[in-house]
């Protein structure tokens, strides 16, 4: 009788860790997926071609249909209504400004929750 009962206690024990685990790794790869798009928007907004005559100077709608593309290639949802773009400034001294809003779905087996995401150029 008393192997059974820990046999059962190893069994959940390696049930709850297996679960956390699962958990964990839905959480950290929308974290990641976060961090990655964080970092993009970084350099796009830099627009370091433009400043040294490489590429034109890119308008509002070229700059979230790239955050778009970009977003997708980490599997995050994003519409170009959730991309912002500021600009302040003029010429060689403008500032581009991008900052996204959206929400990440994390469906587990029995539960699911949002998650709410707000990354932006600014470092």
């Amino acid at each position: 009788m008393k192997e059974s009962l820990g046999k059962r206690k190893v069994i959940a024990g390696l049930v709850a860790i297996a679960a956390a685990v699962y958990v964990g790794w839905q959480v950290g790869a929308c974290e990641i997926a976060n961090i990655e798009l964080k970092d993009d928007l970084q350099d796009f907004s830099a627009q370091v071609g433009t400043k040294i005559g490489l590429s034109p100077v890119r308008n509002d709608a070229e700059l979230r249909a790239m955050v778009v593309r970009r977003a997708d290639d980490y599997e995050i949802e994003l519409k170009p209504e959730q991309v912002t773009v500021r600009r302040t400034g003029s010429g060689d001294r403008e500032v581009i400004h991008l900052s996204v809003d959206y929400r990440a779905r994390i469906r587990l087996l029995a539960y699911s929750f949002t998650l709410h995401f707000t990354p932006t150029s600014d470092r």
